[in-house]
């Protein structure tokens, strides 16, 4: 259960899962969680991912059992970049595939973006448009939801959207639970700020090899609205799944790794 120091005020959680033949030299594939979420929400990708690479899966600062963030904390996505670039010179690795979904997926384009020197490939599931103008809207209802009934009444009021249609019950309730374990405290200072950054500069400066993953009728946004922003990303790829869920890389674990692992093998 290891632990490193990004900065001062985070102790952050991470693991390391490598299940490569001994005598290779496997690449690095570092996987970013979405909002009110951990590195254990990628739990269906580590058996298939980690056999061909090494799978670096921190808890974000505030999330998993990395340290809640007071309310006042001055978020960024900046220093989300710096807190996973610090934590892969800790584990050695110097350029290395990342992974993103949902919230995720918008640090993982700014990552890509503003620290190209690290990254070899991106791959992004059911994340967001580089800009949300309806829930930038909507903040101020959705802190007043989260300080008169928490994180856990909130995960359930949009889980299906985020789930979808076809996804078990036993498994929505999971996932309710697991998202309302999030600190208060670290859901009121990142709603406002990373839950509905604009990264639309970023867009396109990502100049690594790109995979885009969503489905046909994500609550996100249409395919191609997806696709709008996709192609502004040189040479990247679209993949569409069946299916209305946003968080893919849940609802579509095992499609969803197995196309970033054939994209890697073409393309990384």
């Amino acid at each position: 259960m290891p632990n490193f120091k990004p900065s001062t005020d985070c102790d952050m959680h991470y693991e390391v899962d490598d299940f490569t033949d001994p005598w290779t030299t496997p690449e690095t594939v570092l996987m970013l969680h979405g909002n009110a979420e951990s590195g254990l929400a990628w739990w269906r990708w580590v058996p298939k991912v980690a056999r061909h690479y090494r799978v670096v899966r921190p808890d974000m600062r505030g999330f998993g059992q990395s340290s809640p963030m007071p309310r006042e904390f001055h978020w960024t996505l900046d220093r989300l970049i710096e807190d996973f670039c610090l934590l892969m010179d800790h584990v050695r690795v110097d350029r290395f595939h990342l992974v993103g979904a949902k919230i995720g997926g918008t640090i993982a384009r700014a990552f890509a973006a503003r620290r190209p020197e690290r990254v070899k490939t991106l791959t992004v599931v059911g994340s967001p448009p580089p800009y949300r103008e309806e829930a930038a809207k909507s903040v101020g209802a959705t802190i007043k939801m989260f300080e008169d009934h928490g994180v856990e009444y909130w995960a359930r009021q949009n889980m299906g959207n985020r789930l979808g249609s076809y996804f078990p019950p036993e498994g929505f309730e999971f996932w309710v639970k697991y998202m309302g374990r999030t600190a208060l405290s670290t859901q009121l200072g990142f709603m406002p700020t990373i839950a509905v950054a604009d990264i639309r500069p970023d867009i396109p400066k990502i100049k690594c090899p790109t995979l885009v993953v969503t489905t046909e009728d994500s609550g996100l946004g249409s395919v191609a609205a997806m696709r709008a922003w996709q192609e502004q990303i040189a040479g990247s790829e679209l993949v569409v799944f069946p299916g209305n869920s946003y968080h893919v890389a849940a609802t579509h674990a095992d499609q969803a790794a197995d196309a970033t692992l054939d994209f890697l093998k073409r393309r990384g």
